[in-house]
């Protein structure tokens, strides 16, 4: 059953900011969708067995900080 999270991400400030944080939320196992808003500061994640502690850490690997919202 897919669930969604939405996480806070703070430090995006453009477009590429949003891409980088997409692509490597992407990458994450049981992860089948991703949103991220510049303008809310977040990214919605919606799979399947999500790892919340992996998708925070992909953020962070980007530069941003990232917590459960």
């Amino acid at each position: 059953m897919a669930e969604t999270i939405v996480f806070n991400v703070n430090g995006m400030s453009c477009d590429h900011c949003v891409h980088a944080v997409t692509s490597a939320v992407k990458e994450l196992e049981g992860v089948k969708d991703v949103t991220v808003s510049l303008e809310n500061k977040s990214a919605t994640v919606t799979g399947e067995h999500i790892d919340i502690r992996k998708v925070i850490a992909a953020i962070e690997e980007e530069g941003y900080e990232a917590a459960v919202r």
